[in-house]
């Protein structure tokens, strides 16, 4: 693929992942003259959202969610299906003719004196560039707890990145371990779906709020909370929240009692609310305890009631799954994520950029987008 000024020869930037993060850096980089190579373990651009379930839309608007350089199309409607995601992400690379290497796993990174970083992949690839941005993508690794007892269980378990839609479980009696956006999305998509009976386990009581209210998005507060101070966010949000979702308490579902904001500085993002309300109110899905353990076709919850569901799906998170790639390097803090992130680079390791391993409140695309034209500013000035 042709490159502004014929580029093609110069040692290009690799960023390695696919994903939103990596194709908007990519596209930053070369808006500002920089070759970059996306290298993507999977098929193309956007491959990774093909694996989440059916039912998923964004969770932020379409037009505070677009890459830099080419807005989401309003065809798409203000929520955003994970199919059109797909199809803009592969609409992105082309209109930027961005170069990308599909079916390419980076396995690990190592300093070279001489060529900046040395990027080991599939196939004995071994490729050197002095700057590399690694975007493989906040939820990389899926995360099930270590329950006690769990492989004596005979039915089935999965996490939630391999839940498509509720077709295999109608008629079943299904346990939905998480309470975030992806375990009350799926809840409501069971129930929704035919499943005879649908119960969510509740490990942290969430903060729920309304997707929108009278037109004004979650998503829009989530911005203007992020220069306000905590205590104030969490006194003002506690009254909208009185205001703007009912009481869950006789349901199994009381307010939390630490403060909204507190808790997304925490890394808990609240529940943007598609349903799940009602479904609880109408008891079509049932907040129950969290998890204790498993006895044979027993779940043990930590009131100590006991649970005999056909099907438990593990909503429980996603690890970055950095360690291998990067570890040794010491980039990493003990939650295994990047120590700095964006246009700062760690002092040991310059010229070694992450992008889009963190969740923030005014929403995840939003800064992707902030973050890859500040990397691009940033490389193209050590250029």
């Amino acid at each position: 693929m042709s490159m502004p000024g014929d580029l093609t020869h110069v040692t290009p930037v690799y960023v390695i992942g696919g994903g939103p993060a990596g194709l908007a850096t990519a596209a930053a980089l070369r808006a500002r003259g920089v070759r970059a190579v996306v290298l993507e373990k999977g098929a193309g651009a956007g491959t990774s959202w093909l694996g989440h379930y059916d039912r998923l839309r964004l969770h932020t608007t379409r037009a505070l969610s677009g890459l830099p350089g080419m807005p989401i199309p309003r065809s798409y409607g203000r929520w955003v299906r994970r199919d059109d995601v797909v199809r803009y992400l592969r609409e992105y690379a082309e209109h930027h003719e961005l170069e990308i290497v599909a079916g390419v796993e980076v396995t690990r990174i190592e300093r070279d004196a001489d060529r900046g970083w040395l990027l080991h992949g599939t196939g004995g690839r071994v490729l050197a560039s002095p700057t590399v941005v690694v975007a493989t993508g906040h939820n990389h690794t899926p995360y099930v707890p270590d329950w006690p007892g769990l492989d004596t269980f005979p039915g089935e378990v999965l996490h939630a990145s391999r839940y498509r839609d509720a077709g295999p479980y109608a008629g079943r009696d299904v346990l939905v371990v998480g309470t975030g956006n992806t375990g009350t999305e799926i809840s409501v998509d069971l129930a929704e779906g035919g499943a005879s009976r649908v119960r969510i386990s509740v490990r942290t009581l969430p903060h729920i709020v309304p997707r929108t209210t009278l037109g004004w998005p979650a998503q829009r507060n989530g911005i203007l909370c992020r220069r306000l101070p905590v205590r104030l966010v969490d006194r003002v949000a506690a009254r909208l929240d009185r205001v703007g979702t009912p009481d869950l308490g006789e349901y199994g579902l009381p307010r939390p009692a630490s403060g909204l904001y507190t808790r997304v500085r925490e890394g808990a993002i609240p529940v943007q609310d598609v349903g799940f309300v009602a479904a609880v109110r109408a008891r079509k899905v049932i907040p129950v305890a969290s998890v204790h353990s498993f006895v044979k076709d027993r779940v043990l919850l930590n009131d100590g009631t006991e649970i005999t569901p056909d099907a438990v799906i593990a909503a429980t998170g996603y690890r970055r799954g950095l360690e291998p790639l990067v570890g040794h390097l010491g980039v990493l803090d003990d939650r295994g994520t990047p120590r700095v992130h964006g246009p700062r680079t760690h002092p040991d390791a310059p010229g070694l950029h992450f992008t889009g391993y963190t969740n923030p409140i005014s929403g995840m695309l939003r800064e992707i987008a902030l973050d890859a034209r500040k990397i691009a500013r940033t490389v193209s000035r050590q250029r």
